[in-house]
């Protein structure tokens, strides 16, 4: 590796990070494949063969610790932890301690203690003596057992007997214990056992009784140290100078000296970092804390593990020490697919390096930490990278996320709800980075009263259902709702015969209709359209809409705008319209807005249900689908909008120059979803995905795709996809793709790791009842 120091890092997207790692060479093919795709995580059937009861596989977020430069060479440090500070901080430390020359650390040899419990001894100063005696015999018999390992060289390498005073009833406690040198293996098997096979010839020695076998995780044979010496002036502050800032970190050391709750608090910043690269490389975290905070306790005082001063020439010097026995090899390396990328990009090459690393980390964690309270406190920086999370989790989306850090942050608030309020007052609707699971609600019950349209995927049929073939839709829980104001009815007071009605619709910009340069102007004549079928157009009102379906998606916002707006007259005014009623005055909308659409979108939008769709000439031919289990779907945005009336167009030009052709593909689709909805019936997730792949290929032929869809599409059949295909009037807009139920969140993990926004949803019976027709 050239250099861990990686300027602005941090700004750049998932993709971008990853494609920097594998410019600079510290990433393979391989590897940018893998952590592209997502093909490295743990898979639910590969996480049952190393522990038990498996339901499931619970991912962590990994980054990478930068700019550590130690001993002289650059490493840039994978870290697995939720804590958003920790990585942010653990870096700054390290780029200040890297301009002052970077950290030394060294390692002892990777030694671990097995213990040998012996009760009933006669005579425990004979015993000693006679089990020393037998020293040899007793290492030859452990090294038999593991004859590789004497080869690499290590293997027990030394016997020590303890007397640890009287036992409960059994005599003088005497322990031996089994010095073993396990090389890059962490060693815990190993010692164990070493230890069951000289327990008979220990028993033999002492003339006692052989108890526990075991190791211990107090591994202060394998020490390790680390050190940074860093000038004052390189602490500075924007309100603080730097030997104000040096004087500080080492009053707050000495106050963790005097203090356990302090010392406790101290140590435990300190193996956040440690810690994470220890879950980042495959090692028994739990073991290292254990050993960590036993070590600092030998003193018979709870101790930290770091001690800060001045030297002479005013520098601040940090030092760590602890034990940190680790490994580089064994069965979590081999088999964790994580595991491995991380050691490809630390790039250690044995378990001494690697505790070297750890040591070093946890030494920048703790400055990180100290630097911070000494000044201007811990919680500025930490609050705010936790409000990035929160923000996420709330659903913020990409242009509104800044902001809503800042509100956030401003209002010390720092809550999912409180974010979700935010999100509201700014209008932004749903698009949020990453994917959202909308699923588990999706089988809500429509309520009229709520105001609000569906949104829809095509499962099967799109382009071809224009021209009366077959297609199948299904809603999804993201809905555009509208409310409707009219002032002059609030005060009571008689209508300005001067006031206009005004539609606003919050979240999407300019082009609020979505389909064309005259969007703004569009979706006026839509709501002028509502507002004179309705006979309410001499009465000014203002309707503002909330969408949650981001637009020009192919995913029915236009019909779920004209549902909303529908809905939301009828109920201010108190008219009296049917479900079918609203449906069929949103396809006149929806012929404003496309030309000649199917009557598929208005459909879903006002019913919210999974059906097989036809249009007549004598009326749309509308059966609702019976699927005996739900089917997991993954819908995935290109990011680029397109306008569902141009590819409409397209296809009807094509159409009309060769109709012999087109209609040949349109019969193939028309094949392909009768083939489908017998898939569904029987809930064959492999036949409905090989159809859904076969119809993808045909809507290609009609030139309906685009190279954002097909890079989409791709993504997601090599992800594990069963099936994937654009969906709607395609140009852009939005993927849907199916995978066994196991297999679907690895599918959006991978879409959402190449920088896509994704969404979760099921296709099911709907309870919603029977659509009249």
């Amino acid at each position: 590796m050239t250099s861990s120091r990686i300027p602005r890092f941090y700004q750049l997207s998932v993709e971008e990070r990853l494609r920097e790692l594998r410019d600079r060479g510290i990433i393979g093919p391989e590897d940018y494949e893998s952590l592209s795709t997502g093909s490295y995580i743990l898979t639910a059937i590969k996480a049952d063969r190393l522990t038990e009861n498996v339901v499931g596989v619970f991912s962590m977020p990994m980054g990478l610790g930068l700019n550590f430069a130690i001993n002289g060479r650059d490493y840039l440090v994978p870290m697995v932890v939720e804590e958003p500070s920790i990585i942010a901080a653990v870096s700054s430390a390290a780029l200040i301690v890297r301009e002052a020359g970077g950290f030394t650390s060294t390692a002892d040899d990777p030694l671990i203690i097995g213990q040998v419990q012996v009760l009933d001894v006669a005579d425990p100063d004979a015993a000693r003596r006679s089990i020393l005696d037998g020293r040899q015999r007793i290492l030859d018999l452990a090294n038999s057992t593991h004859p590789n390992m004497v080869a690499r060289g290590g293997g027990a390498l030394d016997v020590e007997v303890h007397l640890r005073g009287a036992s409960a009833g059994n005599g003088e406690l005497l322990v031996v214990h089994l010095v073993v040198d396990s090389r890059d293996a962490m060693g815990a098997n190993l010692v164990n056992t070493m230890c069951e096979a000289v327990g008979p010839l220990i028993e033999e020695l002492s003339g006692g009784r052989v108890f526990l076998r075991i190791l211990s995780n107090l591994t202060d044979r394998a020490m390790v140290r680390a050190r940074a010496v860093i000038p004052a002036a390189s602490l500075a502050t924007e309100h603080f100078g730097g030997a104000d800032v040096r004087d500080g970190i080492v009053l707050a050391g000495e106050f963790a000296e005097l203090d356990i709750y302090r010392a406790t608090t101290h140590n435990k910043g300190i193996m956040n970092g440690v810690d994470a690269v220890a879950i980042a490389s495959g090692n028994d975290w739990r073991a290292i804390e254990a050993a960590a905070h036993a070590w600092a306790s030998t003193s018979g005082r709870y101790q930290p593990l770091t001690h800060w001063s001045a030297d002479e020439a005013g520098n601040l010097v940090g030092e760590i020490e602890l034990p940190l026995k680790v490994g580089t090899v064994g069965g979590q390396v081999q088999s964790n697919p994580a595991v491995r990328l991380a050691y490809n990009i630390l790039g250690t090459g044995s378990a001494k390096e690697l505790a070297e690393v750890m040591a070093a980390v946890g030494l920048a964690q703790n400055l990180a930490a100290l630097k911070a309270l000494s000044t201007e406190g811990i919680q500025p920086g930490h609050m705010r990278l936790h409000a990035r999370s929160v923000a996420v989790a709330a659903g913020a989306s990409e242009d509104q996320f800044e902001e809503v850090v800042e509100r956030l942050v401003a209002s010390g608030d720092i809550k999912v709800w409180k974010a979700q309020k935010i999100i509201e007052t700014l209008r932004g609707g749903a698009t949020a980075t990453g994917t959202i699971d909308i699923a588990p609600i999706i089988a809500a019950s429509v309520d009229p009263a709520q105001n609000v349209g569906y949104g829809k995927i095509i499962l099967l049929g799109e382009h071809s259902v224009v021209y009366g073939y077959r297609a199948i839709a299904a809603p999804i829980n993201l809905a555009i709702r509208a409310e409707v104001t009219r002032p002059a009815a609030v005060a009571g007071a008689r209508p300005d015969a001067a006031a206009k009605s005004e539609l606003v619709i919050s979240g999407w910009d300019s082009d609020p209709a979505a389909h064309n340069p005259d969007g703004a102007a569009l979706a006026e004549r839509v709501a002028t359209l509502i507002a004179a079928r309705l006979g309410v157009a001499d009465t000014p009102v203002r309707v503002e809409v909330f969408p949650e379906l981001p637009r020009a998606s192919g995913l029915g916002a236009s019909a779920a705008l004209a549902v909303s707006v529908i809905r939301a007259l009828v109920h201010s005014f108190g008219l009296s319209l049917s479900e079918e009623e609203i449906s069929q005055l949103a396809f006149e909308c929806e012929q404003l807005v496309h030309g000649t659409p199917s009557g598929i979108d208005n459909t879903v939008a006002t019913f919210g249900q999974t059906i097989l769709f036809r249009k007549t000439d004598a009326g749309n031919e509308i059966e609702e689908l019976d699927i005996p289990v739900p089917i997991p779907v993954v819908v995935g945005l290109t990011g680029v909008r397109s306008l569902t009336a141009d590819t409409v167009g397209r296809v009807h030009a094509g159409w009309e120059k060769n109709p012999q052709h087109y209609e040949a593909i349109f019969s193939e689709i028309d094949g392909l979803v009768g083939t489908g909805v017998e898939a569904l019936r029987r809930g064959d997730l492999p036949a409905l995905g090989e159809v859904m792949n076969l119809n993808h290929g045909l809507l290609n032929a009609l030139q309906v795709s685009s190279p954002e869809l097909e890079a989409l599409v791709d993504l997601a059949r090599r992800s594990g996809a069963l099936g994937a295909k654009l969906t709607g009037g395609g140009g852009g807009g939005a993927m849907i793709a199916i995978a066994e139920p196991g297999r679907i969140h690895s599918v959006a993990n991978t879409l959402d790791v190449a920088g896509y926004q994704t969404y979760l949803t099921e296709i099911r019976t709907s309870p919603n009842g029977r659509v009249k027709r």
